[in-house]
């Protein structure tokens, strides 16, 4: 899934790699309590060369925008380009600004020492100082002076903030997931950041990230075991005590914690957003982990491994545990090897149902069906019950979404005539339903906002985590924080565009996983593709065998399938590297609507 496909390279220049404008962090040489989000900053690299003899204005400034791809000392490696005056002045800590990978330099005025130029360029987004990202568009222009100093050209004047050139990255900056638990603590919730850092010190990079907490948006959705008064005891080593190439091959690593009194569900899960963190940016275990000098758990005293904390992985959550289903002919069917087969009980007798959601575990299903009402009633009803049982209307309306699961199963969320989310509670002792509303004045409020969604609402689905919603309204994808209130309720917050720039509209989307969503659009360009949660990139996937429109999709992470204009197709991937290819899932005709669970 790295690899760049041809339609991403032909449609947007969505943004491939991305910076983090802290240094890394180095652990102090004391055994004193060190508070792991203040750790000193040490340069990533050797000492940047110096800018090339008798370059011109033009080229120099080229060369300055690609030095800004090492952020280390505080951008030391473009401060070469600047004039020491500039030097002095230059807030490189103001902004950060990400640009197409052709910025134009164009001369406003020149004479013998001294020259004045505009950098001109497509804006693809904005970095925060702890590495995350928001997507942009648009142009940004910008002015900067240039002097000789001893026969040499350099900057003298520029705005604060940082420019950094897309391809300049590509080569230094990587993608990482910080992972914060849910607020129930069953589930990782994973936090994209975008950081360059030398493999030795990519350990004590994410665990001084970890300890500063999650970006502001996503933080009412988790929880921070790993932030104060957890501290760190002396230095990160390697599992046997070495303290050099920590992280680096094998050999694990150790930890030593103070002020880590926890109790012991919240060590666990403390553990496990360590060891998830660390283990996905390939920094291998055991993972020697250790309050106060002893074990944070006995049971783990020769360390951990990912395998003892995979049950919270995201990927695991949200995996199909229910099999493949669909909608046909109005029914539930289940697809198995044997065949296609109605579902028991209601969902599988009637001719009624629109959109089906299933819960996680299958016990669960939430579908929206014809209410058979003559007008002006209501043409639609939410209607929940169990897989082999009775089903009951618990909401009517004009439209409504697909229901959608977290991954506990604790409620359907849908929205209702393209402006009113709804979440219907099930309370599994009882079985009763009760309907909630969601409150989205924060997306609302902010309509007359260009990158704020707008009605209709046509798609909702919540993250398998349960601390994010995908949706796609007007046509336009966004994702959202989904925050528990006081009273019980819930409120979607933070809205964030994705696959800004789309030419055609998005038409339907599903979570691939708790970091990505797979969206359908219009069109036979590109109909379906892949976009990371903090939209930092969109890749076209394959569309081999499709017959857009794409109507359709629903994923999990490691099933996907469309229905286009003539059938449901499964994305198979090719094991002997070819490209992969739908194929056809036989039996279930040109209206069926595939159906996993969440």
């Amino acid at each position: 899934m790295r690899r760049p496909s041809a339609g991403l390279r032909r449609a947007l220049v969505m943004l491939g790699c991305l910076l983090s404008v802290s240094g890394c962090a180095s652990l102090p040489d004391s055994s004193a309590p060190q508070a792991l989000g203040s750790l000193d900053h040490q340069p990533t690299s050797a000492s940047p060369l110096p800018p090339a003899a008798g370059r011109e204005p033009e080229q120099l400034l080229l060369d300055f925008m690609a030095a800004t791809a090492d952020p280390s000392d505080r951008h030391q490696a473009a401060r070469q380009f600047l004039s020491p005056a500039a030097n002095v002045q230059w807030d490189d800590a103001a902004s950060t600004s990400i640009v197409d990978s052709q910025p134009n330099t164009l001369r406003e005025s020149r004479n013998g020492d001294s020259a004045t130029y505009v950098i001109r360029a497509r804006k693809l987004g904005e970095l925060s100082s702890d590495g995350s990202y928001r997507p942009g568009d648009g142009t940004l222009e910008t002015k900067v002076d240039m002097e000789k100093i001893d026969g040499e050209w350099r900057i003298k004047d520029l705005p604060p903030g940082v420019i950094v050139e897309q391809a300049a990255f590509a080569k230094s900056y990587h993608r990482y997931s910080l992972f914060f638990p849910n607020l129930a603590g069953q589930a990782m919730v994973p936090d994209l950041r975008w950081i360059s850092a030398r493999k030795d010190q990519l350990a004590q990079r994410l665990l001084g990230l970890l300890a500063q907490g999650p970006q502001s948006a996503l933080a009412p959705a988790v929880r921070n075991p790993m932030g104060a008064p957890v501290t760190l005891r002396g230095p990160i080593t390697r599992a046997n005590g070495d303290a050099d190439n920590v992280g680096v091959g094998g050999g694990g690593l150790s930890v030593d914690f103070s002020g880590a009194t926890l109790d012991a569900p919240t060590r666990d899960v403390m553990a496990a957003q360590i060891v998830l963190t660390l283990s996905g940016a390939d920094v291998l275990g055991p993972y020697l982990l250790n309050a106060d000098g002893k074990p944070l758990d006995d049971k783990y005293a020769g360390g951990w491994q990912r395998a003892d904390v995979d049950a919270r992985s995201p990927d695991t959550i949200a995996r199909n545990r229910a099999g493949m289903h669909a909608v046909r002919d109005g029914s539930l069917v289940a697809i198995t090897n044997g065949g296609i087969t109605a579902a028991p009980g209601f969902f599988g007798a009637t001719h009624t149902l629109q959109s089906v959601g299933l819960s996680p575990d299958g016990q669960l299903v939430a579908a929206v069906a014809r209410s058979g009402r003559p007008d002006p009633e209501p043409e639609r009803t939410l209607i929940i019950g169990t897989y082999d049982g009775q089903g009951f209307p618990v909401a009517t309306g004009g439209t409504f979404t697909r229901p959608t699961w977290p991954a506990d199963g604790s409620s359907a969320w849908s929205v209702v005539d393209g402006n009113r989310v709804i979440r219907a509670v099930h309370d599994r002792t009882t079985g009763n339903v009760s309907v909630q509303d969601v409150d989205i004045a924060e997306l609302t409020a902010a309509a007359a906002n260009s990158t704020s969604p707008r009605a209709p609402i046509t798609e909702l689905r919540i993250s398998p985590s349960g601390a994010r919603a995908a949706l796609i309204a007007n046509g336009k994808v966004y994702v959202a924080v989904v925050v528990p209130q006081p009273n019980g309720k819930f409120s979607l917050s933070s809205p964030l565009p994705l696959a800004i720039g789309l030419s055609t509209p998005a038409v339907s989307i599903d979570w691939l996983s708790d970091e990505k969503v797979v969206v359908g659009r219009d069109g036979s360009v590109d109909p379906v593709a892949g976009v990371l949660v903090d939209g930092s990139e969109y890749r076209a996937q394959t569309s081999q065998n499709l017959t857009p429109p794409v109507r359709v999709l629903s994923a999990s992470p490691d099933q996907e399938y469309v229905a286009d204009s003539r059938a449901v197709l499964e994305l198979t991937r090719n094991p002997e590297g070819r490209e992969d290819y739908w194929r056809e899932v036989p039996g279930l005709g040109a209206n069926a609507v595939p159906v996993l669970p969440g």
